[in-house]
Order: C-alpha cells, then sequence, then structure tokens
C-alpha cells in the first residue's frame, strides 16, 4: 500500500513524499525532488558561452572557447554525478536496522545500511541558513567508546 503526497520544500521546491508499509515492521519513506530542467541547464550554458566568446572577441585566443566548452561540460558531469539528487529513500525494518538510499540525475546510486544496535536517536535537528530556520530529519549514531555520547550525525533527505 503506497501514499504519495506533495510538499514544497525548505526553499519553496515542490517535493513529493511516498510512503509504504511492505509489513507490520517494515516502512519505506521515498523523496523525490524536481528533475532537472532542460531551460535553466541552457540558460547557464549559453551564459558561460556567449561570455567565453566576449573574451575570444577580446583577446583573440581560441583557447578561452575551448576552456569554456571544456569546463561547462565537465562541470555538468560532476553536478549531475555528485550533487544533484533526484530521489532519497529511507527504508526502515524494524529489527534489522535503516537503509538510505540516495538516486542522483545521472542515473548513480549511493546506499548506505545503518544497523540498528548503531542507532542511538532519531531527531529532529534544526539550522539557521542567513535569516532562516530550516528543521531537518537526522539520525544519531551511537559512539562505541561511550555508550551515552554521540559519534555521528547522519542527515536524512536532503533533497529536501
Amino acid at each position: 500500500m503506497a501514499e504519495e503526497r506533495r510538499f514544497l520544500s525548505a526553499s519553496g521546491v515542490p517535493i513529493a513524499l511516498r510512503r509504504r508499509q511492505h509489513s507490520a515492521s517494515c516502512r519505506e519513506l521515498a523523496v523525490r525532488g524536481p528533475r532537472l530542467q532542460l531551460r535553466s541547464l541552457s540558460a547557464a550554458t549559453s551564459a558561460v558561452w556567449l561570455a567565453a566568446y566576449g573574451l575570444f572577441a577580446l583577446c583573440e585566443n581560441s583557447m578561452v572557447l575551448s576552456a569554456a566548452i571544456f569546463i561547462t561540460l565537465i562541470g555538468l558531469i560532476i553536478y549531475l554525478h555528485f550533487v544533484k539528487i533526484d530521489q532519497e529513500s529511507l527504508l526502515v525494518i524494524g529489527s534489522l536496522g535503516i537503509q538510505v538510499t540516495s538516486a542522483y540525475a545521472s542515473g548513480k546510486e549511493s546506499t548506505t545500511f545503518i544497523e540498528m544496535g548503531h542507532v542511538k536517536d532519531v531527531v529532529i535537528n534544526e539550522a539557521i541558513h542567513m535569516q532562516k530556520v530550516i528543521y531537518y530529519l537526522c539520525i544519531l549514531l551511537q559512539d562505541p567508546e561511550d555508550p551515552q555520547g554521540v559519534s555521528e550525525v547522519v542527515p536524512l533527505f536532503q533533497v529536501s
């Protein structure tokens, strides 16, 4: 049984939340952000290439155009493969653990599994960004040397 609802992220971007209950002890939450817009990608690429053409017209060096094309293409590949997350999912299996999966725009998927024994708590944390307070969900991992301490804070649903 799956249920999907639409919301706005902290930055005002529309996102979709899908909830599934696979069994009594297994639930999945998935947040899907907006797809990459071809219009904004084309506008940014055109702006960089027009600036490069302006520099080429001033200094008459073809290396400026070649460098602009090369840097734009490499930057686009890095952005699609490492930065732009299309969907994040959280699979919670009661006594076993939590699986966090991020699907990037290039098709790459990154999966992390956290054993339930390492989870100290799941909290809603807050961050101050410019003049806004942003709330986000995160997992606190238990410190192996100090049972009362926290070794790591793992933020969830970074797309939102």
